[in-house]
């Protein structure tokens, strides 16, 4: 009897000894992920700086690049100045407007086009004709369009991330399993109750797919629509630089594009994992 009583107690206390010599692993993997990546980024950093001190010409002319110190050098007097975080303010708010929009229609038309024969017949073609041009040539038809440069940027940044989003909603739409569809509906449910409980949660992990491509898309064609046509922006500033031969303000420019394009791709990406939560993962080892 007292052994019978115990033993709840025992696995109970064994329990959390056996949870951590599983987590301990999982933790030491996660930490030598970070410092691996860390330690990349540091060797790169490290040897741009060996290769430009020592003027090496070895078919790349490293002699006529700057310095990792010149770098740090400008990016410290540009962290001084308002007209930097002027700049990225700018570019934010141009990348959050068309990248939104982007994200509302890309959506809403992906699930129409992979759903309505209609829709997919009469404006189908017209999509798989647009989208193979670079949202970078219609700059001539945005300055001609819009009445504003700052309209036309948008514009830009918007059909460059539409059609990544758009395409990967419609390939999700139509990679449904048609027996949710049909067994909801022998429930007795309504079409909005299909796409509210079955097309629009099964799509999500496509949806997020095109969302991480589109916010990348989106920066590539901005930053040129800003060097081509813009006044402010984090790319119209980075071209003037290299107009005067500003070289570390140019590099200044582009880790700057780096780094706002790495947060805003990760935050998409974070929000898909929070929203798809309710998906099974697969555990690293």
């Amino acid at each position: 009897m007292t052994s019978e009583l115990a033993a709840p107690a025992v696995r109970a206390a064994a329990e959390p000894a056996a949870t951590r010599s599983v987590a301990t692993p999982a933790l030491r993997s996660a930490w030598r992920s970070r410092l691996l990546r860390v330690a990349s980024v540091a060797a790169a950093v490290g040897l741009w700086q060996l290769l430009t001190v020592n003027n090496v010409r070895a078919g790349l002319r490293f002699d006529t690049l700057p310095t990792v110190t010149e770098i740090v050098a400008e990016f410290g007097t540009q962290l001084r100045a308002d007209q930097y975080y002027l700049d990225i303010a700018q570019s934010l708010i141009r990348i959050v407007t068309g990248f939104g929009l982007a994200a509302v229609v890309g959506v809403l038309a992906g699930i129409g086009l992979g759903r309505s024969r209609l829709l997919a017949d009469t404006f189908g073609p017209l999509a798989e004709l647009v989208r193979p041009i670079p949202a970078i040539a219609l700059v001539p038809v945005a300055i001609l369009l819009f009445p504003s440069d700052e309209s036309g940027i948008v514009f830009i940044t918007f059909t460059a991330s539409l059609f990544p989003v758009l395409v990967s909603t419609r390939h999700a739409v139509r990679a449904l399993p048609t027996i949710w569809e049909d067994a909801v509906r022998t429930l007795g449910a309504s079409r909005l109750d299909v796409l509210a409980r079955v097309v629009f949660p099964g799509i999500l992990p496509g949806v997020f797919s095109g969302l991480s491509v589109g916010v990348g898309v989106a920066w590539i064609c901005l930053i040129s629509a800003e060097m081509i046509s813009g006044r402010l922006g984090v790319g119209y500033r980075t071209w003037q630089a290299y107009t005067i031969v500003d070289y570390p303000a140019v590099f200044v420019g582009m880790i700057t594009i780096g780094v706002l394009g790495f947060a805003t791709s990760g935050l998409v990406e974070l929000a898909g994992r929070r929203i798809t939560r309710w998906l099974p993962r697969e555990v690293e080892a």
